[in-house]
């Protein structure tokens, strides 16, 4: 079993970035839609990777790039939305709509290779609306007899480009103290390198069809540990205070109101009702040695100088 050409949605993200140089890497022809060039276009200096300008949600498009490749990889995940039941509207579009229409999509053109980005926790009776709508996309795919599906479950990823620990050390690098709820809560943090590896890795693996994979880190911390370490390694601790549950809920709510990027939602919360560690329900990938946070961590996150 060899793919030769994938389509990578979701490809101009940061783990997304990780695994197109990846794929160029192993030689493969690797397709890249995004709807806006300029967070992609970083990818067009690797030699293998075409860079589309294309909205994944039009079954047109769709139509045209899966004609034109034998596997596809779908890495498109969003972790704010309006509230609702199940959950809300930008989950239902990203999570449960996109890969509904790439599974008739791929049985139109005859695409069975498919990897799917679940995520840790993902279960259809969840705290979370991201849970439970990441278990319903998930199991699309799953049931979709026509595929060959691997799905992958990491926990919180961490790299130089994360979104998670270069936060944690912004927000002190000018907060006097942070507040936070779920402070308590367990994560098991995986290197955005190992993600990206296990994906390209189970690509043409015959083995890895039908799994679903658990990709986390070898130390579990709790968030109040990482924060801390976060503003170890960039050179600003501070004190750190875990709010009790109705004001971390009150302190969500208005960040959820004020203007730009959503810091932390009431979902997020809701999410943080359960460790984010391994179940032990799912196997990890063969071979798997996930690189410790203290290896990689301290180099992007200590500051400039």
């Amino acid at each position: 079993m060899q793919h030769s050409s994938v389509l990578l949605i979701g490809g101009s993200g940061f783990i997304g970035s990780h695994v197109a140089a990846r794929l160029s890497a192993s030689g493969r022809h690797v397709i890249v839609p995004t709807r806006r060039y300029h967070r992609a276009r970083h990818l067009q200096v690797l030699p293998t990777v075409q860079v589309t300008v294309a909205n994944i949600n039009d079954p047109a498009v769709l139509d045209r790039w899966l004609s034109r490749v034998d596997a596809v990889i779908n890495l498109v995940g969003v972790l704010h939305s309006r509230p609702a039941r199940p959950w809300g509207p930008a989950f239902e579009q990203a999570h449960v709509a996109l890969p509904r229409m790439l599974a008739q999509a791929c049985a139109r053109h005859q695409v069975r290779r498919v990897l799917h980005m679940s995520a840790l926790g993902a279960a259809i009776d969840g705290p979370s609306m991201y849970a439970r709508s990441k278990a319903a996309g998930e199991r699309i795919l799953l049931d979709a007899k026509e595929l060959q599906v691997t799905s992958f479950r990491p926990s919180v990823v961490f790299g130089a480009e994360d979104s998670f620990l270069n936060l944690f050390a912004q927000l002190q690098s000018f907060a006097p103290l942070l507040a936070l709820g779920g402070i308590d809560t367990r994560f098991q943090p995986v290197y955005v390198g190992d993600v990206a590896q296990a994906m390209v890795d189970a690509l043409d693996q015959p083995d890895s069809i039908g799994q679903v994979y658990e990709l986390v880190g070898p130390h579990v911390y709790s968030l109040r540990e990482l924060v801390r370490l976060a503003g170890e390694y960039s050179g600003h601790v501070r004190p750190i205070i875990g709010l009790p549950g109705w004001i971390a809920r009150l302190q969500a709510l208005m960040l959820e109101l004020l203007p730009g990027p959503t810091l932390m939602s009431r979902d997020n919360l809701d999410s943080m009702k359960h460790d984010n560690i391994a179940s032990g329900l799912y196997p990890v990938p063969p071979h798997w040695r996930p690189t410790p946070l203290e290896a990689v961590a301290p180099d992007y996150l200590r500051p400039s100088a």
